[in-house]
């Protein structure tokens, strides 16, 4: 009966809010964010972004923030069965942070740790995937895919913003 008692505790500890989308922008942009801009997935856009997630994004508006040469990006993925939220930060074409906002998940929260996410910063693009393999966590598999999955989105979206 402990056990059940001290898994059940650990996986709902994994739930909630890291960081406010507030604070995540606050901390990007030195207490100073500018304000949100949009993209809309329409078209090619949005038959990329569905390529790159393997299936359509839950929105068909990505708020994002431009400023001092960073964009910052606050996305959801699902994981197994519930969404997630990162926030990602691009610089120079390439992930300059990368967190998860909030977690929704019993189990995989694994991947909010800087042990982990450390093997995204200076990720870029090539061919719509990550320039470099992603080490998986042992029971986290679907949020490691979640969060590659939108680390891929973000350079992406970055790239198109560049490109207009």
């Amino acid at each position: 009966m402990m056990l059940i008692t001290l898994l059940l505790a650990s996986s709902l500890h994994a739930r909630g809010i890291y960081q406010t989308d507030k604070d995540f922008l606050a901390e990007v942009y030195d207490n100073s964010p500018p304000k949100s801009k949009s993209i809309m997935l329409l078209g090619d856009l949005r038959k990329s972004v569905e390529k790159i997630l393997g299936h359509p994004y839950a929105s068909l508006r990505i708020r994002y923030w431009n400023k001092d040469d960073k964009t910052a990006w606050i996305l959801e993925e699902i994981g197994k069965t519930e969404p997630i939220t990162f926030g990602v930060v691009i610089k120079d074409s390439k992930i300059q942070m990368i967190k998860v906002l909030e977690f929704r998940e019993i189990r995989g929260w694994e991947v909010r740790y800087p042990a982990f996410t450390k093997q995204f910063i200076g990720a870029s693009l090539d061919k719509m995937k990550l320039d470099r393999n992603i080490d998986g966590i042992s029971g986290a598999t679907l949020s490691v895919w979640a969060m590659t999955s939108i680390a891929e989105l973000s350079l992406y979206l970055d790239e198109h913003l560049k490109n207009k």
